[in-house]
């Protein structure tokens, strides 16, 4: 067992589940090494048809542990004289967006079962699942768009909601419920919270009944398809790059500095507060 994810088997079906429920299950390097090695393992299993990712606790992913996380300390950095190094910075956030797209890339299947937060880096990491089933308490959204911060994977929120609606989110950084997320097809559907791990597993057991040399041409087939419409690769590039500048805007520098005057959950807090959404919602 990991730290960050716990392995589990289930006939043909790699359960990868986050166990880290007390945070909110966010986004470490310990997280990014764990995901990392077990897609890559489960790649190579042939016992392994699907990849069921799931999660303990009240949030599926509330995105990166800004306390703690590289972004944090380079920003903290930045905010001194060091000279801000696009390339190192994009390598340093591209370790972490490299893994993710291993959930769109791998050959074999991977769905998400999602409840409570699935925010930030959250979506970074889950929009590049193949299928996302969420209970109704799951909330999707972007809030760093607000500032400091830009999608990792542009792409994946113009290929699950149109280029309108991606728009429309990612200029506000507003909030989706899950019976939202499912009438914009942002995912497959919601379901009730009770039923979410029971319909996530019979459907991942159904998948695993094909062959997988047929479940791999027809990922291969499909992500073939997505890369001539989207050119993914592009997509994640330039999403590396804004994000960095996105860090090192004056807002996002100001941002910095008042998140090390009050630490950085309030800081978020008083980025969202005018928006009442998120940890605001009904204060």
């Amino acid at each position: 067992m990991g730290d960050a994810i716990r392995i589990e088997d289930d006939g043909a079906v790699r359960h990868l589940v986050l166990c880290r429920p007390d945070e909110f299950n966010t986004i470490t390097e310990v997280l990014r090494a764990e995901l990392d090695a077990a897609l890559a393992a489960a790649d190579v299993d042939r016992s392994v048809k699907v990849v069921l990712m799931r999660a303990e606790g009240r949030a599926f992913c509330a995105g990166y542990g800004l306390d703690w996380s590289t972004m944090s300390q380079a920003a903290a950095d930045d905010a001194g004289d060091r000279v801000w190094d696009t390339v190192a910075d994009i390598q340093m956030i591209g370790t972490f967006g490299n893994t993710f797209a291993k959930l769109h890339s791998i050959s074999k299947p991977t769905i998400a079962a999602v409840q409570g937060w699935c925010i930030a880096g959250g979506t970074d990491m889950i929009f590049n699942s193949d299928i996302i089933v969420a209970g109704e308490s799951a909330r999707f959204g972007y809030p760093p768009a607000r500032v400091w911060g830009v999608p990792e994977a542009p792409w994946m929120w113009v290929a699950r909601l149109g280029l309108e609606r991606a728009k429309r989110y990612l200029f506000t950084g507003d909030e989706l419920t899950a019976a939202d997320a499912a009438a914009a097809g942002m995912i497959l559907e919601c379901v009730p919270d009770d039923e979410l791990q029971t319909r996530v597993q019979a459907l991942a057991q159904r998948v695993a009944l094909l062959p997988l040399n047929q479940l791999q041409m027809m990922k291969w087939s499909l992500n073939d398809v997505a890369r001539h419409q989207y050119q993914p690769d592009t997509s994640r590039l330039l999403g590396f790059i804004f994000d960095g500048v996105a860090r090192h805007t004056q807002e996002g520098l100001d941002f910095v500095a008042r998140a090390q005057e009050v630490g950085w959950r309030e800081a978020v807090r008083e980025r969202d507060r005018p928006f009442g959404d998120y940890g605001e919602r009904g204060s």
